[in-house]
């Protein structure tokens, strides 16, 4: 396991933070009442602001390091696009509008669109000019995503597109969406599937924000009421869209992070300054003790990443096992928030981030953590991953793998 840099690499960072030195600000405490207005900004001026950043991002090379030079991307190389988004982190920048379009839906598109197409579409989404959604997740499939229902019928040279997806991030500031369908029933689930691409604003397309607890709604419900889409804008062959929903979701294990969060060291500044009954918090034996807990588990995962950085810098792909950190990484985050949060008592219930601790950065980390054990794959989807492909456990019995979609029971 390699812990430092290699001569290579450490040129290659130096020159990012280069890069950054020049063009964004550090996250210090002199930035960081700046960075708290900006979360408070309206979608539209953050998605103007990340718009800029991203043209100014691709321009150098950075926005698609390990795509060919053809695409518009560095030809770099996976440990070179980790160094970056480290490196990134340590900076107030706008995220959360193309990470799904870059990381999962044009890697789909390059790996199975023609050239024509991907002249028309690589490009404007690389500098930030049309933004791309991925809609795979239906009310009654979600980590099953071979069991979705919206259907699609040829109609000569179209598709006639009916259904609805579900938990869309970001499908109302998008421009085009990945999406799989049904179009033979027939057939088992994880075949009868077809794999297109859309336009967001065709005819038929109807989105619907949801409102979530956070005060946010950056998930959406997407309704199609028969969309017509050219059989151009088919990536695949009829019937093998599992085959191309896979790379996809090979793509979603690395476009999807776990997000900045407040970890165990932040736990510890605020227990030394905060005051209980019994005097500093940080004197109580118990939350010394769940503080030591959770650094414990952050170091495991810092040596767990290690590993996977090692294998991407050998020019090798990350196994399975990989699965656990995000397993441990959004249960530790959920569990700190709600911790820090007892430690304050009654002020825990204070949102407002000119006023709590740390910004309530707890308080926001408790309500959205929850979403992190579930996008990307569920808790219980990747200890399946982890005891079947890791520890060489049996696989769980599918009764359905055989049997037509439609002879499937719904719970009607």
């Amino acid at each position: 396991m390699h812990l430092n840099d290699t001569p290579q690499e450490a040129a290659f960072r130096k020159k990012v933070r280069d890069f950054l030195n020049q063009n964004a600000k550090p996250k210090d405490a002199d930035n960081l009442k700046a960075a708290r207005a900006e979360t408070r900004e309206s979608e539209a001026d953050g998605l103007a602001r990340a718009k800029k950043w991203q043209k100014k991002k691709a321009a150098a090379g950075y926005a698609a390091i390990t795509w060919p030079k053809d695409y518009g991307g560095m030809g770099g190389t996976a440990i070179q696009s980790v160094i970056y988004n480290q490196e990134e982190a340590k900076y107030h920048l706008p995220r959360g509008y193309f990470e799904i379009g870059l990381g999962m839906c044009i890697p789909t598109l390059i790996a199975y669109a023609d050239k024509e197409t991907l002249t028309r579409y690589v490009k404007p989404a690389l500098y930030g000019e049309e933004i791309w959604c991925q809609l795979f997740s239906e009310p009654a499939a979600g980590s099953d995503v071979a069991g979705i229902r919206s259907r699609v019928k040829r109609d000569g040279d179209d598709w006639i597109l009916n259904g609805q997806k579900v938990w869309t991030s970001g499908a109302h500031f998008s421009d085009y969406g990945i999406i799989v369908a049904r179009s033979d029933p027939d057939q088992p689930k994880h075949r009868g599937l077809t794999f297109f691409f859309l336009d967001m604003h065709a005819p038929g397309v109807e989105v619907r924000p949801i409102k979530q607890m956070s005060g946010g709604s950056n998930f959406n419900e997407v309704f199609f009421n028969d969309v017509r889409i050219p059989d151009s804008q088919r990536l695949g062959e009829v019937g093998e869209g599992w085959k191309v929903a896979l790379t996809t979701l090979m793509n979603e294990r690395l476009a999807v992070g776990m997000g900045e969060s407040a970890d165990a060291g932040d736990l510890l500044e605020i227990a030394r300054d905060l005051e209980t009954e019994n005097g500093p918090a940080v004197k109580d034996a118990h939350i010394r003790a769940k503080i030591a807990e959770w650094y414990a588990e952050s170091q495991g995962l810092k040596y767990t990443k290690m590993r996977t950085l090692t294998a991407l810098s050998k020019g090798e792909t990350p196994g399975p096992e990989s699965s656990i950190i995000k397993i441990v990484s959004a249960r530790k985050m959920q569990d700190i928030g709600a911790f820090a949060m007892e430690m304050q008592d009654m002020a825990g219930v204070v949102s407002d981030g000119e006023l709590s601790p740390f910004g309530a950065a707890f308080q926001q980390q408790w309500i959205w953590a929850a979403g992190f054990r579930i996008a990307g794959g569920t808790d219980e989807i990747l200890r399946n991953i982890v005891a079947e492909r890791v520890l060489g456990m049996p696989a769980d019995i599918r009764v359905d793998k055989a049997k037509p979609f439609r002879d499937l029971p719904t719970g009607r």
